[in-house]
């Protein structure tokens, strides 16, 4: 018995290191380089919240992996435009990392928001850890149902936010420009829950969020969905219509709608300061790629609804491309006119 122990751990040490023999060179100093060093992942908010739960649970898995000590570090301020500017100028070595709402920085960089000084296509990306359709919700006893029947109500429709650049009132505001309906878009709430309660308590009449949102508020019977605001189906609501099977749009709304949802689907992005070494960056994205794949992970994710949907670095920076880069002065005054009129 012991010479059949002695021998398996003889084979195991082998195949371990036969899997460093076959590691490039590079790839293993890249690693070597890792173990043992603190890896901060920062979120650019209090903790408690939504993105602080996903870098929490990310964390463990990355630190099997890398060999290093990942801890999560918050720093909150200006809707987490402070954390990205104090990454863009920090030093490329790859020890540190941001879990961002890639929503709100692109369109605060879009709308050239005062105290943004960074460029989001420049930061060396890791990938997309999750993007949710999101979806038109309002009280379950509004007798409004459809996008079709607020096109014909012709009445005054009050949406919750927390403020000008937050997905909910930007959502809103290019919800109402599109389908021609008037809105007061109500902001200084202090998250997505105060503003959803504002809806059940119908003190407010709509409001735009996730659908991992949505799902909780419907299922709870307290609001109901008017549409999923993405042409991606959503887990939760397979069978809601969208908004583009609800009404008929112009070609030039029908961009702008289909523009709001690829910033939508940037998502939670990972990135990392630009000018990472090469083969450091290529090594990071293996890593994240690995853990962001991990059952257990997307399990453990599941059980507390953060859903992992991982998409890889290079569609995540097409995104980017598409969704700030690619605009055209003409779409990108649009799109400023648009967002600035609440």
């Amino acid at each position: 018995m012991f010479r059949l122990k002695t021998i398996k751990a003889a084979m195991a040490a082998s195949v371990v290191l036969a899997a460093s023999a076959l590691m490039p060179a590079q790839a293993q100093g890249e690693a070597d380089f890792f173990k043992g060093k603190t890896v901060r992942i920062i979120v650019g908010f209090s903790p408690g919240g939504g993105y602080d739960a996903y870098a929490r649970m990310m964390a463990p898995y990355m630190a099997q992996r890398l060999g290093a000590n990942v801890v999560v570090e918050n720093q909150p301020g200006a809707g987490s435009i402070t954390a990205m500017n104090n990454l863009y100028v920090a030093e490329p070595d790859g020890l540190r990392m941001i879990l961002a709402n890639g929503t709100a920085v692109g369109l605060a960089q879009i709308m050239e928001s005062p105290g943004v000084r960074f460029d989001l296509e420049k930061f060396g990306h890791l990938g997309t850890v999750s993007a949710s359709p999101w979806v038109w919700l309002v009280h379950k006893d509004f007798p409004l149902k459809t996008p079709a029947d607020f096109q014909k109500a012709g009445r005054e429709i009050a949406w919750s936010a927390t403020g000008p650049i937050d997905g909910l009132s930007d959502g809103a505001q290019t919800t109402c420009e599109v389908l021609k309906i008037k809105c007061k878009i109500v902001m200084g709430y202090k998250g997505s829950n105060d503003a959803g309660l504002a809806v059940t308590r119908r003190e407010m009449d709509a409001i735009y969020v996730s659908d991992t949102s949505a799902n909780n508020y419907v299922r709870s019977n307290d609001l109901h969905a008017v549409a999923n605001m993405s042409r991606k189906r959503s887990r939760f609501f397979p069978d809601l219509p969208t908004i583009f099977e609800s009404v008929k749009m112009s070609p030039q709304d029908e961009w702008l709608m289909d523009f709001h949802g690829v910033v939508e689907d940037l998502g939670r992005i990972l990135v990392v300061p630009p000018n990472v070494p090469k083969a450091r960056l290529d090594f990071l994205r293996a890593v994240v790629k690995d853990t962001l794949s991990d059952p257990k992970l997307k399990a453990d994710g599941e059980k507390s609804q953060r859903y992992v949907d991982y998409i890889e670095a290079e569609p995540t920076m097409k995104a980017v491309r598409s969704a700030i880069t690619d605009l055209t002065p003409e779409q990108k005054k649009r799109v400023q006119g648009i967002l600035s009129a609440k």
